[in-house]
């Protein structure tokens, strides 16, 4: 069996891919300088630790070696020392070890405190009780010694002694306690006490009581060890609690900042008290004002999160304490820190909350930051929700946010034309302001998207027979002069007369070969002239909407003939006057009818499209007849209304939902176990949350797997009738693939050397090779192997197995490949459309898969990729309800290394009943791409049976 592993504290890395002989080495200790006789010791060290350990030159490194003062090798003699064999065949000491121990006496002895002190450093290394015994009197005379570097180590020591073997020094926390007494250095003290809180917490305790008012005038190390105890001790019932409390409340205020966020850490531990809970948020929340590091912010910030699910309402009155940390310069901090803010806004602090909000927003104009735009765009978020949640604050502002429709970044524009879409819909007692507002400012805007907004807004809401004139108006400043199409060939006339000079008619010869193979000439006469008019008629300045059309947004086009129609119709029903609804009709007909003629002209980018062109049409069509057409109105004054109110309910029946799914409910059941302190096993309710924030960070706090889930991650890696039979347990771990690899010899032979040597294929990097070992006669041997992942990508791990078998003859197994699974990277996301949008079109890597399925339910196909990709799906299951034999979905993902996945499936369902289509899947680096392109293809070929 394999024996247990020896503990190694100390690598040393280096290039040599050949170690000298065994002569060799000896020559260069006997005649070689200092110098030599480092660079031997240093290869003679890497050999060791590589599994030869070279045991003929232990006593020539006692002999040239160990007299030596120079303090480069006596450094390197203690990396030796701790890795070289110590111990015969038996299990005995070596005697050469004798001469060793004398040597190491005699430098804990010696007067230089360097050599002392990294003699004691040494001592904290070994694990051998013989070499130790005859070091203890010299080791307790250190504690005295005039030099605090030596006296610090020499605790430390005397800590790593008795926490091993206890019996070597029985009095030793007496010895440290009187040490601690009399000591003045800080480090000094500071290390005494870490040896009383590890092994004797009540002289910590004593000595913490006995200096209590001078705590907070400590050293940082002191501190920190102190609040370490007080948050051991208070574990269980301690009598001393109340002081430990008021001791580290005073704590808050220390100089250091690591001192501050430990003491409220421990404080939130110690006590639930809403006084104490809310110093502990203000300590965090100036630690974040007052730190640079963004990385320390944003981990103060996740604390403070968790205080605040943790403890609902108690530090709402520190809203705007946080808010004001979004003055920071970076933009996760600004983002996590109004993510913690918005949850705690009432209708007492929200007033002043949006107040900031808002001076902010006024300063992102003049600033010319990089990320600007995008921390405007997170304010108009954040003003959103406010204004949402809290309706008396919507007035105030919508009108302010209405500022920016205007605003060059697009984004957001398209955030507060969303915003003002929602809060005239929420609340009909602003509709006729915000209206008039709108309308204002609807020259000012540049964004097709915003355009469409405003305009479908204007057309919905624009009730009142003034407020439908005013639109007109507006609509006609927008839109510039009509016929759009006459305007521009005029402008172009114009220009042509304008124009001096003989026109520059030249004629152009050039071969063309033609579809016979001859060659043929062909003759252009070139009007430069013209095309140089033409491109100054389409850069001159023209009104908003006007310059859009002729860029090729006819969408905008579409929606602006649809709104001209429900402004007709309702103005229709409410006017007396024929004869200047007539007026308006025609005009609003001759705008439309312009716009699709100007899309078949020259003057435009594109020309329009049959969408676009039928819409506008169709609108032409239903104003050609007002009367008698009960089906348009309906479709046109009530169905689009209607339909964005229902989107509305249910984004907000959603919101409910998912926070009623957060709010915490605690159910006790009435046959639940009742608990009493005093009759529960003493240690068994003992829970530091300190230990498990480490444990988790470690993962050596997990939950144990069972046995069923371990045997499926094992991979077979060589065949049951091979020389050697190998299995593998691979374990997923944070960014590490953790590898334990059972070996069993099946033969009767010693396989001596053997070297399992691991590849791999793809973003896997082998963190250290595994040594070489020796496996007896149908023995068997453990070996770890740990490789670093970097990216979202599916890896392949190969390799073989190296050994000298009888008469040193080599073998060789080969390896099976083990693949490893990119989905235990990939967790289930979620985004909004718009974030959906802008990633989908910025990724830059596509992977089409085509769909080949035997399943005939489009939704069950649907529920498969999302199991077999970990992916959420991002389209609302309302949108995907009823019958139909056509089915669109996006799915979002993200991997741990903080990559998006994007994916659309489009499916449908053809007459004979099978399932065709194909997925997209968008990401930014290519790997995750192709991965889940790999991972789609392979769970298709797997589903035989149809999901219910």
């Amino acid at each position: 069996m394999a024996t247990t592993e020896a503990p190694c504290f100390t690598m040393i890395w280096d290039d040599a891919s050949e170690i000298p002989s065994t002569q060799e080495l000896r020559s260069a200790l006997e005649k070689g300088s200092d110098e030599v006789k480092q660079e031997t010791l240093k290869k003679i060290i890497l050999a060791t630790l590589n599994g030869s350990p070279q045991p003929a030159l232990l006593m020539p490194i006692i002999q040239f070696v160990l007299p030596s003062r120079n303090k480069a090798l006596k450094k390197l003699l203690h990396f030796y020392w701790e890795v070289c064999p110590k111990h015969d065949e038996n299990g005995k000491l070596k005697q050469e070890m004798i001469l060793v121990c004398n040597a190491i006496r005699n430098d804990l002895q010696h007067p230089n405190e360097y050599i002392r002190g990294a003699t004691l450093r040494f001592l904290q290394k070994i694990t051998d009780p013989e070499l130790l015994e005859p070091l203890i009197p010299t080791c307790r005379s250190c504690l005295e010694h005039r030099h605090s570097y030596v006296r610090k180590n020499a605790v430390f020591a005397v800590y790593t002694i008795y926490r091993d073997f206890e019996h070597l020094l029985p009095d030793a926390p007496d010895l440290i306690q009187t040490f601690l007494a009399a000591e003045s250095d800080s480090i000094c003290k500071r290390n005494a006490f870490v040896f009383l809180v590890n092994c004797a917490m009540p002289k910590a305790v004593e000595y913490v009581l006995s200096v209590y008012d001078q705590i907070s005038g400590f050293d940082e190390l002191l501190q920190l060890s102190i609040i370490d105890l007080l948050r051991k001790d208070s574990i269980g019932d301690s009598a001393h609690r109340p002081r430990y409390i008021r001791c580290i409340l005073e704590l808050l205020n220390a100089s250091s900042h690591t001192v501050k966020y430990e003491a409220a850490t421990t404080l939130t531990t110690l006590t639930q008290n809403p006084v104490a809970i809310k110093a502990a948020a203000s300590c965090f929340i100036e630690l974040v004002a007052k730190e640079s590091d963004n990385n320390v912010k944003l981990i103060v910030l996740d604390r403070l999160d968790a205080l605040r699910s943790k403890h609902e309402h108690v530090l709402d009155g520190l809203v705007m304490d946080i808010v004001r940390v979004v003055a920071s310069s970076d933009m996760e901090v600004r983002r996590k820190a109004l993510a913690i803010a918005l949850p705690m806004i009432s209708a007492r602090n929200v007033e002043e909350v949006v107040t900031f909000l808002k001076n902010q927003l006024v300063k992102t104009r003049d600033e010319e930051q990089e990320k600007a735009a995008e921390y405007r765009q997170l304010l108009i978020q954040s003003i959103h929700v406010c204004a949402i949640r809290f309706s008396e604050v919507a007035s105030s502002v919508v009108h302010a946010l209405m500022e920016f429709l205007g605003d060059a970044n697009s984004s957001s524009a398209t955030d507060v034309i969303g915003f003002v879409r929602e809060v005239v819909e929420k609340f009909p007692e602003l509709r006729q302001s915000i209206t008039e507002r709108l309308l204002e400012h609807l020259s000012s805007i540049k964004a097709g998207k915003v355009f469409r907004g405003a305009l479908w807004i204007v057309g919905e809401y624009c009730t009142e027979e003034q407020d439908i004139l005013a639109a007109f108006e507006e609509i006609r400043k927008v839109i510039g002069e009509i016929p759009i199409l006459a305007a521009e060939q005029l402008l172009l006339e114009s220009a042509d007369t304008t124009e001096e000079g003989p026109k520059d008619d030249r004629p152009i010869n050039r071969t063309r070969v033609l579809e016979d193979g001859t060659y043929a000439t062909e003759t252009i006469y070139s009007t430069s002239a013209n095309a140089e008019k033409l491109a100054a008629v389409k850069s001159a300045a023209k009104p908003a909407l006007r310059a859009l059309i002729l860029s090729g947004d006819y969408y905008t086009g579409a929606v602006l003939a649809a709104t001209l129609t429900k402004l007709l119709l309702r103005l229709s029903k409410i006017s007396a006057d024929v004869q200047a609804l007539n007026g308006f009709r025609a005009e609003a007909m001759l705008i439309m009818i312009s716009i699709i003629r100007v899309g078949q002209s020259e003057f435009v980018t594109m020309p329009i499209d049959e969408d676009s062109q039928d819409r506008i049409l169709q609108c032409v069509q239903s104003l050609s007849e007002l009367d008698g057409q009960p089906a348009v109105e309906e479709i046109f004054l009530h169905d689009t209304k209607a339909a964005y109110a229902q989107m509305v309910s249910n984004e907000e029946k959603k919101a409910a939902e998912k926070k009623e799914k957060e709010t915490k409910v605690v159910a006790i059941q009435v046959d639940d176990l009742i608990s009493f302190r005093q009759l529960v096993k003493k240690g068994s309710l003992q829970v530091d949350e300190f230990e498990q924030d480490v444990n988790r960070a470690t993962g050596s706090g997990t939950v144990q797997e069972s046995v069923t889930s371990n045997l499926k991650k094992i991979h077979q890696l060589t065949g049951f009738t091979d020389p050697i039979y190998a299995e593998a347990y691979v374990k997923i771990h944070g960014f590490d693939i953790l590898l334990d690899v059972l070996l069993v010899n099946q033969t009767s032979d010693t396989m001596q050397n053997l070297c399992l040597d691991f590849s791999t294929l793809g973003d896997l990097k082998l963190v250290e090779r595994p040594s070489t070992h020796t496996i007896g006669p149908h023995g068997f041997l453990s070996v770890k192997a740990t490789i670093k992942v970097s990216s979202t990508e599916t890896g392949v791990i190969f390799g073989n197995i190296l050994w000298e078998g009888p008469n040193l003859t080599e073998n060789c197994v080969i390896l099976s490949d083990m693949h490893i699974d990119i989905m235990d990277y990939i967790k289930p996301s979620s985004c909004n459309e718009a974030q959906f949008r802008s990633m989908w079109t910025e990724f830059e890597w596509e992977n089409r898969v085509n769909v080949v399925t035997t399943m005939t339910d489009l939704h069950s196909y649907l529920q498969h990729i999302m199991k077999s990709t970990n992916m959420a799906c991002l389209t609302p299951d309302a949108a995907m309800s009823g019958e139909c034999d056509f089915l669109s979905a996006n799915l979002c993902a993200r991997s741990v290394f903080g990559e998006d996945a994007l994916a659309n499936i489009s499916v449908e369902k053809t007459e004979d009943g099978t399932i065709v289509g194909h997925v997209r899947i968008r990401s930014k680096t290519q790997g995750i791409a192709l991965s889940l392109g790999d991972k789609i293809t392979q769970a298709q070929k797997r589903e035989a049976i149809p999901l219910a």
